[in-house]
């Protein structure tokens, strides 16, 4: 802390200076000693300056007997993932309590390198939360994928000094690090001494320690306790996932607290969740409440969304309600629904009637979606083998099973009895790469439905029950530079543009929770089921780094033998 700083916020502890903002009377959720305790917060220059009794301060306001937490922690997101522009995301997040948010663009990088990764800096530069940055270390996921850009050590040098910039983000190449790839490991050694996430889902034991030794300290991919118990043992801290696609909430609370383990080595993160999500359940206060619910105490579900993250990545002014931390705190008047009253970042309150300033998005980062011409048979999978790999969806959860069925031989398979056909069609550099599969568990019906969201090299996926809706989906998305689009007996339902990238609209979003609305509800209306949120669904099926099984423009591919399957 400087000398200048120092020097106000002592004197206001020495009470020699009022403070310019002074909240009385709050019951204080202490991180460190697990009490609720009765006192006033002093603040100034956006840092607690004091926590105690009889503070003066030009703004004062009693909460009488209101509880005031440290702002929560988002551990791991992806911010380009949920098709607003940065800045509304974090708003909307904000206003659920939310202030601190830990960034992985690893999105943007795909299609854009380090020009989205740039924009993403740029945009969140004045939101009013902390937005920090993991360098993104996997452009491109695998070598068996088609993406935009290639990212190297040597590209991601120049940001190693910039102070919003924590450690690498999430290394999803587990089988590189742990087999010695030299160029993943040129980027591990580029950020020794700073935090690397880790993405791993389902690593043997011994494939798990390795992954460890190589300094990996975080995962947010474990769905199951027992293998979130083995990562812990490893050293490996654990975001406990629960977005608007994967759900590992419930199970992971559950194993903790079957087994009374402590809660130090376990944050709460989102990964992926809509604003539409966000709207309605709320953020990481949604994270806390539902795992107060379930039966983990209100202070060690606190401590997950705060102080532990903020631990975990070495942020030492975040995360605490205590002198000389900055000024982010939630008022609530329970420890049970934590319904939000009031947000403040930096001691200011943030309004909830002021909109998000969203700057200016680069020519350069539209119009990116540059497909090669289909023709009427893109999609034709001709059947020639006895069984079929067959992609089956897994509930609640962005990991897909390998099944094997027998179906007819045929020179071009024709969906049915809760069959579909799946493609992923190359969008960067107009290559032609097209695959196509076979998944189960979707069951759209007389339709289509393409995405330019598809993790994590968004190339355009498409699923549908017939070729001819699938191909008019495809060449939607393609008009409209990169969306959702929804498709029925050869008629386009509804279209949500995502002009940016092709992953996020600029319309505001209110355009886009509208829209989206009414075609997840249209989507339902085609049999997908009520637990299958359509789009996030589908952007998840393309993600080569998720077992079992994965469309790709390439083929199918088994993502645990890394084999391409044939039909």
């Amino acid at each position: 802390m400087e000398y200048s700083l120092y020097h106000k916020l002592s004197q206001i502890a020495l009470h020699e200076r009022k403070a310019e903002l002074v909240l009385r009377n709050a019951m204080i959720a202490d991180v460190f000693t697990d009490e609720i305790r009765r006192a006033d917060i002093a603040v100034a220059d956006g840092y607690i300056a004091a926590v105690g009794g009889s503070y003066e301060g030009t703004e004062e306001i009693d909460l009488n007997g209101k509880y005031v937490l440290p702002g929560f922690m988002d551990a791991h997101l992806h911010l380009e993932s949920t098709m607003v522009t940065p800045n509304e995301l974090i708003t909307a997040a904000a206003l659920c309590g939310t202030t601190t948010f830990i960034v992985d663009p690893h999105e943007a990088a795909n299609v854009s390198g380090t020009e989205g990764i740039d924009y993403i800096l740029d945009q969140t530069e004045h939101s009013p939360a902390n937005v920090f940055v993991m360098m993104p270390s996997c452009v491109p996921a695998t070598e068996y994928d088609d993406n935009g850009c290639l990212l190297t050590a040597e590209k991601m040098a120049p940001y190693l000094s910039s102070p919003r910039i924590l450690g690498l983000g999430e290394v999803m190449n587990a089988p590189g690090v742990i087999h010695g790839d030299r160029q993943l490991h040129k980027k591990l050694e580029l950020f020794s001494g700073r935090i690397l996430d880790g993405h791993a889902p389902y690593l043997p034991d011994d494939e798990l320690t390795a992954y460890a030794l190589a300094g990996i300290r975080t995962d947010h991919e474990a769905s199951d306790f027992d293998y979130a118990l083995e990562e812990i043992r490893r050293g490996i801290h654990v975001h406990i996932r629960e977005g608007s696609a994967a759900h590992n909430l419930e199970t992971l609370i559950n194993g903790i607290l079957a087994h009374d383990l402590p809660c130090e080595n376990f944050s709460f993160c989102t990964d992926d969740k809509h604003i539409e999500d966000i709207l309605r359940q709320g953020h990481i206060n949604y994270n806390v409440r539902r795992a107060v619910e379930l039966g983990l105490s209100p202070m060690a579900a606190i401590k997950m969304a705060t102080i532990n993250t903020a631990r975990c990545y070495g942020l030492k002014e975040l995360g605490a309600v205590a002198p000389g931390y900055q000024a982010d705190l939630i008022v609530t008047d329970d420890l049970s629904s934590f319904r939000i009253l009031s947000v403040y970042h930096k001691g200011r309150l943030i309004d909830p009637s002021v909109r998000p300033e969203t700057a200016a998005c680069p020519d350069s980062l539209k119009n990116t979606v540059h497909v090669r011409p289909l023709s009427s048979d893109a999609f034709r999978l001709s059947i020639t083998e006895e069984e079929v790999p067959v992609i089956r969806l897994n509930a609640s959860q962005i990991t897909t099973s390998k099944i094997a069925c027998h179906l007819p031989k045929t020179d071009n398979y024709l969906p049915q009895d809760g069959f579909n056909k799946i493609a992923a069609v190359e969008r960067h550099k107009a290559t032609g790469k097209t695959g196509v599969g076979i998944c189960t568990g979707y069951n759209i019906r007389n339709g289509a439905i393409a995405s330019s969201v598809s993790h994590d090299s968004h190339n355009i996926i498409v699923i549908g029950d017939n070729d001819a809706d699938m191909l008019l989906a495809v060449s939607e998305i393609i008009r409209v530079q990169g969306g959702y689009t929804l498709v029925s007996r050869g008629k386009v339902l509804g279209t949500l543009p995502l002009p940016v990238m092709g992953l996020m609209s600029d319309a505001g979003f209110e355009t886009v929770n509208r829209t989206l609305g009414q075609m997840i509800a249209e989507a339902h209306r085609l049999g997908i089921p009520d637990e299958v949120e359509p789009f996030i669904t589908l952007s998840f099926l393309a993600l080569p780094v998720i077992p079992e099984i994965r469309i790709t423009p390439r083929g199918v591919l088994d993502t645990v033998s890394f084999e391409f399957l044939s039909y």
